[in-house]
């Protein structure tokens, strides 16, 4: 592939270089509307990777931006490279003029060309991605608890453990991270954190607190060491009778057994002078729907949560596992990514998956967008087939096909890049 594409007239796309850094944060403030402080500024400027990150020019003039971050994610079967895709942003005044399609286009060209099989991404406005192949692969539970909920009679506990409180939460940033590497590989869609990453996470700039305190963290230990953590805000607030109504938000929240998250869940939700706790990202097989006594003090609800892109059918299929054999023939239809369009045989079974073209009949018909949404484990094909989106023409294919790409921990990303 040329540095250099031509979309249009005058529209060139190519890598941006690192002095062109604040035009690019000018093309992303000005599409989404935000206006980000210096020290946030500088956190996101070292999580880009400038020859990963394409500018559309409309000639002196960056229009459009898009990024590709270099992550290791868990998928069934373990941890694989995948490409993060984030700051999809074109400026207003160029919205429907090709600008997106062909900055899309172009960087899963060169995904194919020497990149990774599987991108994923957040989408701002879930439909724009649709189009271009990605398939809605994690959901995200959201949850608003009343305070001192009662756990139910069963939550585990271990006299072994005791909480300690770390100010500021940024000193216990150690300690969170081995918490966290040892969950990231027990669950599809957890992405590995580099330093960027955790610098965003633990830098507590005030201008994104939204009312609330500085960053709270409590650890859960023993004498081997954390076994949890939670990180959280606290919003003060009374009500007009000057009773403490105060509300916990949990930014982040792990245990390495039951126990520990336990323990960590009883502490949020027995915090002095709040009256709820809001979780506004977890799982949707989060523990804690098993830990209430009453369920329905949950308040739950779900939303989009990450979109996966298949790149490559079969470099993407043979990477991951599959939790029955399978061996089924696939046609996949793709007018974006034109080489993973046709019929491709998956065969797979305890020691691992091929993919590879077939002439033989098909006995599934998907788009690639049904792969993306399924590869992480999170999607049964079933509901497909009902909508119209899927044809079987080998009966008990889809079926073995949804039992095999299944996986028994819900995928979930945990943090949006």
């Amino acid at each position: 592939m040329n540095s250099e594409q031509s979309t249009r007239p005058g529209m060139v796309i190519r890598p941006i270089d690192e002095s062109e850094w604040r035009a690019w944060l000018d093309v992303d403030e000005e599409a989404f509307s935000e206006d980000n402080s210096p020290a946030r500024a500088d956190a996101f400027r070292s999580l880009l990777e400038f020859d990963r990150s394409l500018g559309a020019f409309d000639g002196d003039l960056l229009a459009g931006v898009v990024a590709g971050l270099t992550f290791t994610m868990t998928v069934p079967g373990g941890p694989k490279p995948v490409c993060g895709v984030t700051a999809v942003a074109v400026l207003p005044s160029h919205r429907r003029r090709g600008v997106l399609t062909s900055l899309m286009r172009r960087q899963l060209e060169g995904l194919h060309e020497s990149g990774e099989p599987v991108a994923a991404l957040y989408a701002t406005e879930a439909a724009i991605y649709q189009r271009f192949g990605y398939g809605r692969a994690t959901d995200n539970l959201f949850l608003t608890i009343p305070a001192r909920s009662p756990f139910a009679v069963h939550a585990p506990v271990d006299p072994s453990l005791r909480l300690r409180v770390v100010r500021p939460a940024a000193e216990a940033r150690a300690d969170l991270q081995k918490v966290f590497d040892t969950v990231l590989p027990t669950r599809p869609g957890l992405y590995a954190r580099n330093d960027a990453k955790w610098n965003i996470l633990m830098a507590d700039d005030p201008d994104h607190r939204r009312g609330g305190s500085a960053l709270r963290c409590v650890i859960a230990e023993d004498d081997a060491g954390p076994r949890g953590y939670a990180l959280f805000r606290v919003k003060p607030g009374v009500t007009e009778n000057d009773v403490p109504d105060g509300e916990l938000r949990v930014v982040d929240l792990f245990g390495l057994d039951p126990a520990a998250y336990a323990l960590l869940w009883r502490h949020v939700l027995d915090r002095d002078l709040c009256s709820r706790v809001r979780a506004p990202i977890r799982p949707v097989d989060d523990p804690i729907m098993h830990l209430l006594a009453e369920p329905r003090l949950l308040n739950a609800g779900f939303v989009d949560e990450m979109w996966v892109r298949v790149v490559d059918v079969d470099r993407a299929l043979a990477a991951r596992a599959y939790a029955a054999p399978v061996d089924v023939v696939l046609s996949v239809q793709d007018t974006v990514c034109p080489w993973n369009a046709g019929r491709w045989r998956l065969s797979a079974g305890a020691g691992g998956a091929v993919c590879a073209r077939t002439t033989d009949p098909a006995d599934v018909e998907l788009p690639v967008s049904v792969l993306g949404a399924a590869y992480l484990g999170g999607r049964t094909l079933g509901a497909y087939q009902a909508a119209g989106v899927v044809r079987e023409t080998r009966p008990g294919a889809l079926r073995a096909l949804s039992a095999a790409m299944a996986w028994d921990v819900a995928p979930w990303g945990g943090m949006i890049f």
